[in-house]
């Protein structure tokens, strides 16, 4: 019954609660039929009464045929759209004459038109949109096939065997032991998420392990992501998310709209969820971004506490995101975007300001270019939108802009981008100007006014790439996302893209026999980079360029701090030659200048006979290694060890150090704190694994600190086999 109070467009509350339903019984003990006669029929002659004595879910059978068995949760975890078997053992042989049912509930106030109350029957008699078979009998047990239907709610139900006794239901109680969680299916072909190869059903829903790509194109690193969808109490977790954003329990069966709410509550913009976003340097109220080892403790951390997790950028974000979708059985992989524009409005142009003698103007400039941003792709069929749009599609919880109200972006079809098709919902305009903005490069006059000299179309989104399949190798899908520079193809997409509604860059910059590029090699932190700067003449006469270069450190997301090295130098070119520049950077220079951060950034300038030329290049230093060394042998449930150690390299001395090691099915998070590690000092720490599982396995161990971050290594080189 509603409270007095209660007032809204529909007859009562929207049920939006899964864990926490009211602790009220379902049912009554026995519910009479609304059109029962006053006298109850009898048993049938020489019957007893039938009566349910226990129900035996067979759990461990279901989950090994459900690929579920790695899930550590009390009840039973089975997938949509496959048949699982349920064991009822009654106080007797049924009878041909016996009714009976099996009812699944989830959420409060469970409804058949909402699909929250599911009624599979085992007779003639019409059920609701899951199928059910009695498949055998022994005695007095009876074994019960039950599909449910590849489009129904996900999350945690009840269920109840319902006998009928002439004039009413008699239904067991409610009992916590007969829970099911129920999931997304990338192995049955009517789920929306089915995915077509099973080695990609591996990686992308199976796969506890990732890795997440950083750096800088020409320098990508690896960040080792532990994804850890089984462990425990991940999957209430993912839940309760859902329930904290009032999710409603009817839309839990639409992968769509399960992405869209997803990508909202990953983060805490404005809805309480998960994690709190942070670029600055002061993390003191918290965890910094660089010292997660995986998604695990940040959703357990949100779920117990109801409280936003501290802190986050967007490998963060895309990192529990994965682990979200990869748990409720979506298929799920993180992308990276190397030079992804940022804060263009949504054009198709980042600009950048020269002042007059051609240095950078950053005061004017506005825009920014990322190294890399990180987002999720999720694989589905899309029925709101015509079909050829299903496949990948771009789900981003990053907190950058706001769609239909919310901070989130997605799901954004991936082949919609590629073909500037960006009608369809949802932010396909957002995506697209990530990876297809044009540099333009302004130099402005004494009265403010500017004049393009230089337009790049191949900078942003130079490379994106996620994690091989069934390896750790990168995989490329520039390809994915937009046709070759240049080609009939990619302007067509171009041209597409502008009628609806994206401005593209049309300025007309004059010709220039003229150009630049810099050049570097990958570089370890603490070594000395080396920086070539290279002036090609491609005229048929001499000249001299006048070049300004500068070295500043970049932040991932494009911002800069002061240069610390300016150079200002000339050049002779011959007709139709090249000349270089050579500058050498040391570490006892850029070191202190870095902080945590670990990005040069590289800027040159140059003019002669009124053509002017600009480039940047950004390099990502390496950091020092950690080694990982494993004793024992590695047996299911048996105690091995693993040995982490780490020497700074450095002639400085490693603040407030984190030490953190994690692996899945293997050890939870185990973390070893430092106040200092000195100058070429060593540290070597030791910890028991017990393996869950058989198969290979991976550890992730990482060393984080104020001034010195990122300094990962996973055990992939050394990936051990663990024995059943």
């Amino acid at each position: 019954m509603l409270g007095p109070n209660y007032k809204g467009r529909t007859p009562g509350p929207v049920p939006s609660t899964n864990l926490q339903a009211d602790d009220k019984e379902d049912f009554r003990e026995f519910e009479p039929f609304s059109d029962a006669d006053v006298t109850p029929r009898s048993v049938p002659p020489g019957a007893d009464v039938l009566t349910v004595v226990d129900v035996n879910m067979r759990k461990q059978f279901n989950e090994q045929n459900h690929h579920t068995a790695e899930y550590v949760a009390k009840a039973m975890v089975v997938r949509r759209g496959q048949q699982f078997i349920i064991d009822v053992i009654f106080s007797r042989e049924i009878l041909p004459q016996d009714d009976f049912q099996l009812e699944f509930l989830i959420g409060a106030n469970p409804s058949p038109s909402k699909r929250s109350l599911v009624v599979v029957t085992f007779g003639n008699r019409a059920g609701g949109s899951w199928l059910g078979q009695v498949l055998g009998q022994d005695g007095a047990v009876v074994s019960l096939g039950v599909t449910p239907d590849a489009k129904a709610i996900v999350g945690l139900y009840r269920t109840y065997v319902a006998i009928s006794m002439g004039n009413g239901m008699q239904r067991t109680d409610k009992n916590a032991k007969t829970n099911l969680y129920l999931l997304c299916n990338p192995w049955c072909p009517d789920d929306v998420v089915f995915y077509p190869d099973e080695a990609g059903r591996w990686e992308y829903v199976m796969n506890s392990t990732g890795i997440i790509h950083q750096g800088s194109v020409g320098s990508v690193s690896e960040r080792n992501w532990v994804y850890g969808q089984f462990g425990k109490g991940i999957l209430d977790a993912c839940i309760f998310i859902m329930d904290s954003c009032q999710m409603p329990i009817h839309n839990r069966g639409d992968v769509v709209k399960i992405c869209r709410k997803a990508s909202a509550m990953i983060n805490s913009q404005n809805d309480n969820g998960v994690l709190v976003g942070n670029w600055s340097e002061n993390f003191s109220l918290g965890t910094r971004p660089t010292a997660w080892t995986g998604s695990s403790k940040i959703l357990l951390k949100y779920h117990n506490s109801g409280n936003p997790v501290m802190y986050a950028q967007c490998w963060v974000y895309a990192g529990v995101l994965c682990t979200f979708l990869r748990c409720l059985g979506i298929p799920c992989r993180v992308i990276t975007n190397f030079n992804s524009a940022h804060d263009n409005t949504g054009n198709l142009k980042t600009e950048l300001v020269f002042r007059r003698d051609g240095t950078p103007d950053r005061r004017n400039t506005r825009d920014s270019i990322w190294n890399y941003h990180c987002w999720c792709e999720a694989f589905m069929q899309r029925h709101d939108i015509p079909t050829r749009y299903s496949g990948w599609q771009v789900v981003d919880a990053t907190p950058q802009e706001t769609s239909d109200g919310y901070f989130r972006c997605g799901p954004a079809p991936v082949i919609a981008i590629k073909n500037g098709e960006l009608c369809h919902p949802f932010d396909c305009g957002f995506v697209f100007a990530e990876v297809n903005s044009d540099v333009v490069y302004l130099k402005s006059d004494r009265y403010g006014t500017m004049t393009p000299f230089k337009v790049d179309t191949t900078y942003v989104g130079a490379l994106l790439c996620t994690k091989s399949v069934g390896s750790w190798g990168l995989q490329e899908v520039t390809q994915n996302y937009k046709y070759p520079e240049g080609s009939a193809e990619n302007e067509r997409t171009m041209v597409t893209a502008e009628e609806y509604g994206c401005e593209r860059d049309h300025s007309v910059v004059p010709e220039t026999s003229l150009s630049v590029e810099i050049l570097t090699q990958p570089t370890s932190l603490g070594s000395v980079v080396k920086v070539q700067v290279r002036f090609n003449n491609q005229s048929d006469s001499s000249r001299t360029v006048a070049a300004h270069f500068e070295v500043s450190v970049a932040f991932y997301t494009g911002v800069l701090s002061d240069e610390f090295r300016v150079e200002e130098f000339t050049l002779d070119l011959p007709a139709y030659q090249s000349n270089t520049a050579e500058f050498h950077i040391s570490p006892e220079e850029y070191m202190p200048a870095l902080g945590s951060q670990l990005c040069l950034h590289f800027e040159v300038n140059g003019e002669s006979d009124g053509q002017k030329v600009s480039e940047v290049k950004v390099l990502w230093l390496v950091p020092p290694p950690l080694t990982i060394t494993f004793e024992g042998v590695p047996r299911v449930n048996h105690t091995m060890y693993a040995t982490v150690q780490f020497k700074n390299p450095f002639n400085m001395t490693l603040l407030q150090a984190s030490l953190v090691m994690e692996g899945a099915a293997l050890v939870e998070t185990t973390v070893f704190h430092y106040k200092t590690i000195g100058p070429y000092a060593e540290i070597t720490e030791t910890i028991p694994l017990v393996p869950q599982k058989p198969g290979n396995q991976t550890l992730v161990a990482l060393l984080d600190c104020e001034n010195l971050n990122q300094v990962t290594a996973v055990e992939k080189r050394a990936e051990f086999h663990v024995m059943p």
